[in-house]
């Protein structure tokens, strides 16, 4: 079940949220540190950290799902985000380069299909990135964070889906090492509890960050099926440059 794009908004909103935000954008940034030249959509609701890639990326867009809700971004400069059915991206076959999942796979009532719609879209060779919650993290069963809703995952069954939709993983990383706790003073100490946790407690992360790419052969053949005359859009303008600013200051 899809969370309100309201929800989701007032969390990153908050102190927590921008704990959150910068500590998972670490991960992503590992995984993806250059982006330049790069066609780059983000799924569900990945707002918050697209943003880093502004000025490198050469496009990027994102997508916002109809039963979640659609939520201007950014604040400045020309609009980048759509709303559509995540099953049938408004997209030509081979156009995206990365496609990054944040609170999508989790909340999807066909992750599969959205698997597929992220395949096709996606050119040769292209990177699929996807943020869960993980299952064996008390972030999944705590439903005042965005992370406690819908359906969390184990490292394996992610690998696993992936897999039987036409992508080979590459890496992966882990985010949200420290408890959700709301204190300021707790997350002050955010950062270091994450580099603690990253050497002793990994298997209780709030977040299992996966990229894949796009498997070219022996993929599942996908049946025929009645579906709805699909429309085509370009990914958008140009990204704009942005400066570097502190997460503090960087609107969603």
């Amino acid at each position: 079940m899809w969370q309100d794009v309201g929800d989701l908004k007032h969390f990153y909103d908050r102190e927590i949220g921008h704990t959150a935000r910068h500590l998972l954008r670490l991960r992503i940034r590992a995984l993806w540190p250059d982006l330049t030249s790069q066609r780059l959509l983000g799924i569900g609701y990945a707002t918050p950290y697209l943003r880093q890639f502004l000025g490198e990326a050469e496009r990027i867009g994102a997508v916002m799902p109809a039963a979640q809700g659609v939520m201007p971004w950014p604040r400045d400069g020309a609009g980048m985000t759509i709303l559509a059915d995540e099953t049938e991206l408004p997209f030509p076959d081979n156009s995206i380069d990365r496609v990054l999942l944040v609170h999508a796979l989790e909340s999807s009532e066909h992750p599969g299909d959205m698997l597929q719609e992220c395949w096709r879209v996606l050119a040769g060779g292209g990177r699929l990135m996807v943020a869960v919650p993980n299952r064996r993290s008390p972030w999944s069963h705590l439903e005042r964070t965005p992370f406690g809703h819908g359906q969390p995952f184990t490292q394996t069954q992610v690998t696993r889906l992936l897999r039987s939709n036409g992508f080979t993983p590459l890496q992966s990383g882990r985010a949200l090492l420290f408890m959700p706790f709301s204190w300021r003073t707790w997350l002050k100490a955010a950062p270091g509890w994450e580099r603690i946790g990253r050497r002793w407690f990994n298997t209780f992360a709030g977040v299992i960050v996966i990229e894949a790419m796009k498997q070219l052969y022996g993929s599942t053949p996908i049946k025929a099926v009645k579906r709805r005359v699909r429309f085509s859009t370009p990914l958008g303008i140009p990204a704009p440059a942005t400066r570097n600013v502190p997460d503090s200051e960087v609107p969603i």
